[in-house]
């Protein structure tokens, strides 16, 4: 897992692209958390239900609750 600035990943994105092929990298700015991650195709349905979700009010954590989840 990789985490970095905002302005780190623009200075550098390509590196931190190839980086998400084979690890988690978070992207920090400001109170907001990203993730750049690798998709497949074959994810396309999971991304599909993802955009419903968001439409629909979506489904939000803080991101203190996500990194706790991630580490379980």
């Amino acid at each position: 897992m990789t985490l970095i600035s905002s302005k780190e990943f623009v200075a550098n994105q390509k590196k931190y692209f190839d980086l998400a092929i084979n690890e988690q990298v978070f992207i920090k700015r400001g109170k907001n958390m990203f993730i750049v991650t690798r998709a497949d195709e074959d994810d396309a349905d999971e991304l599909k239900l993802a955009k419903e979700r968001k439409k629909s009010g979506g489904e939000f954590t803080s991101t203190a609750d996500f990194i706790k989840y991630l580490r379980q």
